[in-house]
């Protein structure tokens, strides 16, 4: 991995050095890809209250990084707030304490508590578990290597790449999101995988019941919401039901047709 590197060292880059670096797209995207499935390092970093948060602290439940820059007036703020509508439509879908959201500032000299604070606010953001995180710049490197974010310094301050990472409940990097509008089945989707459908869960009573939910939650474009379907819990009922009838009936009948030939 390089980007740690050029991270750390190209914070102090001249504005010449900075113009000669140039974001490999076809590169970033491979190391992207790469990462889902790392482990994330337990990192520490702090909120917006200068208070102490460690990623460990998000485990058992999914976690989703973003990573911006405070300063940026393009790509950033139209991830927020595409991932705005998708984390509310997530919440609503699966409730408010299930996941977690992590909003870490990627620009060390700039991107303070108090200016992730102001960021929050200037966006917008009041979503309950949605934490705006600081970092210093060996944490902030290290978190880009093991979640393949890419970053290089330009003229205009960063050129990195627009991606929301999905961690899973033991902290593994389960899904990469690309792009600064994606659709909301983009994020929710991963999440209610994540949230319902762990197999080695499906015996239990509570585990039958996220399978239900797991088939029955859908993505409705109407209005750009999740919604649990009844109608499919009651076609499915009704089916079960039909075939077994029919089950029965044919069982009968072969009985019938075998006392018959036992008869004659």
């Amino acid at each position: 991995m390089i980007f740690p590197a050029i991270l750390v060292a190209g914070l102090a880059l001249s504005g010449t050095a900075q113009a000669a670096m140039v974001l490999d797209e076809a590169e970033a995207l491979r190391i992207s890809q790469a990462a889902i499935g790392n482990q994330l390092p337990d990192l520490a970093f702090h909120d917006t209250s200068r208070q102490a948060v460690t990623l460990a602290e998000f485990r058992g439940k999914p976690l989703i990084v973003n990573l911006v820059y405070t300063a940026c007036s393009q790509s950033c703020p139209v991830v927020v707030q595409t991932l705005y509508d998708a984390v509310a439509s997530a919440q609503a879908t699966f409730g408010e304490d299930t996941f977690a959201v992590a909003t870490i500032g990627f620009d060390p000299r700039h991107d303070t508590p108090e200016q992730m604070r102001a960021y929050a606010g200037s966006q917008g953001i009041g979503l309950a578990n949605w934490h705006f995180l600081s970092g210093d710049p060996t944490t902030i490197a290290k978190l880009a290597a093991r979640t393949g974010f890419t970053m290089v310094p330009s003229p205009q301050g960063f050129d990195h790449m627009t991606q929301t990472t999905i961690v899973d409940q033991d902290g593994v990097i389960y899904r990469q999101v690309y792009g600064a509008g994606f659709v909301v089945p983009e994020l929710v989707e991963p999440l209610k995988d994540l949230l319902y459908g762990r197999p080695s869960n499906w015996t239990s009573v509570d585990g039958l019941i996220n399978r239900l939910r797991l088939f029955c939650t859908l993505y409705d474009p109407r209005t750009d919401r999740y919604r649990f379907d009844y109608a499919v819990v009651i076609g499915t009922a009704i089916g079960v039901a039909s075939l077994s009838v029919v089950l029965i009936v044919l069982v009968r009948e072969w009985r019938r047709a075998n006392e018959k030939s036992s008869r004659a």
